[in-house]
């Protein structure tokens, strides 16, 4: 007799429920609404110049970057869901399973990776030529790598866990997989910024002085503990101007760039850490670490039912692969709507901790000029890849701050 959780209502309940605690706790942690905002428009605040700019950077680059993501997306599909998927782990003559089926998951990533190369390498010569990428090859190269070793490494491992479960129980793998999976995810959100992070970029202390001072003094005014505020050596790949919260716990960090250190000016760094002190006041990065766990453990069950006693075999491995990243990128357009939205306050909570909606816009203005950033996309780019509101979103939301505050901000276009 199968056990229990081969019912199959076992599953399919199990699945419906975490959509619900999913959707639930999207909807409860994101911030739907803020401010009521006028329709921005980039002429407002961008000369002909920086937007015709803009607009040549990414005429140009757009067609490779483009090209990249639908590589790396059709390459796991086809090889996955064809009898390609086999024929490369039967290719691969290594008899006990734990190890074909890393191998498998590196190679099919290693494959990927070759073939997105020329167009990865043409993206890459545009941004240098508009002066944003300022890496070497060399590291550019390290830098693929690392990414490439990573990815295999966690996807490898999720495999393994996964195909071990189904090997011991055909009919209730989906149980403990959807279990630690999660937890997977957990670990991964929780020691990201000290076994990942470091990889890419070498962190300091910010110097003592005046800026940090003011920093920390912001951080004790917003109730949010912060022991210290990191600097990244971000200038030795790109002149873009960042900032960011990682971890939470004993691994929360403030990192800022050293680039957003060099040449802008202190009330805008200061606006932009108070944006990132933002996300610790709202826990958006436990916050979205549960949404993962959630949403880690649902397309598991999800997987399962797709699946089901079938993932036993490791030869499927490369179907295994091609539905995670099926999953991944239909998961998307969810992912950066929540996630523009969790920015959006973000911003707002930088303009009421401040009180400096004109060095916000003229911030929002800096950033997307230095950044090249895309001011008005195209809807479905827009969907699928903007994490963050656009820069005549976020200076909209600086100008009806503003108005509602009982001040104004001009069209910086005619300054």
């Amino acid at each position: 007799m199968p056990r229990a959780t081969s019912r199959p209502w076992a599953p399919r309940a199990a699945g419906g429920l975490l959509a619900l605690a999913l959707v639930f706790t999207i909807a409860v942690t994101t911030p739907w609404h803020l401010i009521d905002l006028p329709a921005p428009d980039a002429a407002l605040d961008f000369t002909s110049a920086e937007i015709a700019r803009q607009n040549a950077f990414r005429h140009e680059l757009l067609r490779w970057s483009t090209a990249s993501w639908i590589i790396s997306v059709v390459v796991p599909l086809v090889i996955g869901f064809s009898p390609l998927g086999r024929r490369l782990y039967d290719a691969l003559h290594i008899r006990w399973w734990v190890l074909a089926v890393p191998v498998m998951v590196a190679g099919i990533a290693l494959i990927t990776n070759l073939l997105t190369l020329p167009t990865d390498v043409l993206a890459q010569r545009v941004s240098q030529k508009y002066g944003l990428a300022v890496e070497n090859w060399r590291l550019w190269v390290w830098d693929r790598g690392v990414n490439w070793a990573i990815t295999s490494l966690g996807v490898a491992v999720l495999a393994v866990v996964l195909i071990a479960f189904a090997k011991r129980r055909p009919h209730g793998w989906w149980l403990p997989g959807a279990i630690v999976s999660a937890l997977l995810v957990l670990g991964v959100s929780f020691a990201y910024p000290v076994l990942v992070e470091p990889r890419f970029n070498t962190f300091t202390s910010m110097p003592a002085g005046a800026l940090r001072n003011d920093f920390l003094k912001l951080a004790a005014e917003d109730g949010v503990p912060v022991k210290d505020v990191l600097v990244a050596d971000a200038s030795k790949r790109t002149t873009a101007l960042n900032a960011y919260v990682s971890g939470f716990g004993s691994t929360r960090r403030l990192v800022v760039y050293d680039t957003l250190l060099k040449d802008t000016p202190p009330a805008q760094v200061r606006l932009v850490v108070a944006h990132e002190l933002g996300h610790a006041a709202e826990d958006d990065v436990l916050h979205g670490t549960l949404i993962g766990v959630l949403g880690t453990a649902f397309g598991i069950t999800l997987l399962y039912l797709l699946a089901g006693p079938r993932l036993a075999d490791p030869r499927r491995t490369a179907v295994l692969v091609a539905l995670i990243v099926a999953g991944a990128t239909l998961a998307s357009p969810v992912q950066n709507l929540v996630s523009r939205k969790i920015e959006a306050r973000a911003d707002y909570h930088s303009l009421r901790l401040t009180n400096d909606p004109r060095d916000f816009v003229a911030m929002q203005h800096d950033l997307a000029v230095r950044n090249i950033s895309g001011l008005e996309p195209s809807r479905w780019r827009y969907w699928m890849f903007a994490s963050h509101p656009t820069a005549p979103e976020r200076i909209a939301m600086g100008r009806a701050w503003a108005a509602g505050n009982g001040g104004t901000v001009p069209p910086l276009a005619k300054r």
